[in-house]
């Protein structure tokens, strides 16, 4: 989507802050975990089980490249088109998701300091927009109202 806007073909947009990039207006941090369901069992033996959004995901390559630093071994489970996919792949026991705290749902719980996984961090939630039409205008800023107050 930042590729697209930075082409001019959309007229704003919201990210998560990727690199050194500058502007934008912040709307929340997300902070990261390892989110499981309560009746997860880690197989022992067996690589990490992953759910995931498919590449260019940001935070599967996070999770992946912390992974692979701690030198654990993973393995997708289960890849998914959309968050609310990767939620249920993990309410229903099949894999770990890496989420960001404020959309892991009732049933997941961070499973990464009791199984020792690598701290995942945290990102910048940024909206971009060239804007300039007032009723266009005010209708982003409802947006990004609504989405601080729901993130908060």
């Amino acid at each position: 989507m930042q590729d697209a806007y930075d082409a001019g073909e959309l007229d704003a947009v919201i990210v998560r802050q990727e690199g050194s990039r500058r502007g934008g207006e912040k709307l929340t941090v997300d902070e990261f975990g390892w989110f499981a369901s309560r009746r997860f069992a880690l197989p022992k033996g067996e690589p990490l089980p992953l759910a995931t959004l498919a590449p260019p995901c940001g935070v599967r390559a996070v999770a992946v490249r912390a992974l692979d630093k701690a030198g654990i071994a993973w393995r997708e489970r289960f890849v998914g088109g959309g968050v609310t996919a990767v939620v249920a792949a993990a309410l229903a026991g099949l894999a770990i998701a890496p989420l960001a705290r404020r959309i892991a749902p009732p049933g997941l719980i961070d499973i990464g300091l009791a199984h020792k996984l690598p701290k995942l961090g945290s990102s910048k939630v940024m909206l971009h927009s060239k804007v300039s039409d007032p009723a266009k205008l005010a209708a982003l800023r409802a947006v990004a109202a609504t989405f601080r107050s729901v993130a908060a």
